[in-house]
């Protein structure tokens, strides 16, 4: 039987510790070698564009994929999981939940590597539904008492401090400008769906950490390139990925700057093969495009805490 994960199963019962938990262990279990991503592809079509993302992880005895359609209409997100010894499909799991906690908990586990651990004040740029997983997600990881917020939007942003102040229990305020938000601040998260530049080098100050997690395709960005080369680390998620969809660092790579393959990923971070931040002045940066590998490990112990607790419906397919 295979078990099906609805969305809200998966409100149900994942939490963001969980999601840090499993996001750490599968960058550092693909740093081993002990687990295999593939970058994203993508099929287009004029009504819309199927992306699939995936991913092995022989510890977990899983591999899987996720997949989903883009249209005018919306998105729908589902990950699937096949068991490498018996071959068949285990589960079926409802992703649109599952992907904002895990591509936040990717940011909060850069944010514990690569930010100043007395690091205290964060500006988000973007006040949209993955902005919630991105500030939840650095508020597990370090003491944060004072978060400012900035959206094109502004009722947005109103509407985004006040459903996260209640959250955190610590003041979330919207400011009028991107560069009020980074002004001061300790960890900037950028998550946003912009074309062109929305953080600015000049406004960067010495011993910032960065989160840049809302682009994924090489025509867009979110950071100029001054605020790039500010940066004493550029860490990635994955190498392939970023080479495949990483608009802020296209610019670098182009002029010489930056090299795809030496670019440090955030699971060598994380298994000390390579420094992250090496003194409180420096700056960093984390470029996130997600990674099916996170899919999978976070899919996994969904799985297992739904058997645990009873959660979710049994489908009779392929038995």
């Amino acid at each position: 039987m295979v078990r099906y994960l609805k969305e809200s199963d998966v409100e149900a019962l994942l939490t963001m510790p969980l999601a840090l938990e499993m996001v750490e262990r599968s960058l550092k279990d693909r740093a081993l070698g002990l687990a295999v991503d593939v970058p994203r592809v993508r099929a287009h079509i004029p009504a819309g564009t199927l992306h699939m993302m995936e991913a092995a992880a022989p510890e977990l005895k899983l591999i899987g994929f996720k997949a989903y359609y883009a249209t005018g209409k919306g998105t729908r997100y589902f990950v699937q999981l096949f068991g490498t010894d018996s071959g068949k499909l285990e589960a079926i799991i409802e992703g649109s939940c599952l992907g904002m906690v895990r591509t936040g908990a990717a940011s909060g586990v850069a944010t514990r590597y690569l930010a100043r651990q007395d690091a205290a004040v964060v500006g988000m740029i973007g006040a949209g539904k993955q902005a919630v997983g991105q500030l939840e997600a650095v508020c597990k990881v370090r003491a944060i008492r004072e978060v400012r917020v900035y959206s094109r939007t502004a009722e947005r942003a109103r509407k985004f401090c006040e459903t996260m102040s209640t959250r955190l229990g610590i003041p979330v305020k919207p400011v009028a400008s991107a560069a009020d938000a980074v002004r001061g601040a300790d960890i900037v998260n950028v998550i946003t769906k912009a074309a062109s530049p929305v953080l600015l080098g000049e406004w960067l100050e010495p011993g910032q950490h960065i989160n840049a997690a809302g682009s994924n395709s090489l025509i867009r960005r979110e950071l100029d390139e001054a605020a790039v080369r500010r940066c004493a680390t550029v860490a990635v998620d994955a190498r392939g990925t970023a080479r495949n969809e990483c608009g802020d660092l296209l610019p670098l790579v182009e002029k010489g700057h930056l090299d795809w393959n030496t670019l440090p990923e955030l699971g060598e971070i994380i298994v000390g093969r390579v420094p992250g931040r090496t003194a409180n002045e420096h700056i960093t940066l984390y470029e996130s495009h997600g990674m099916a590998v996170q899919d999978i490990y976070v899919g996994a112990a969904l799985v297992a805490l739904a058997r645990e607790r009873g959660i979710g419906i049994d489908l009779p397919i392929g038995n």
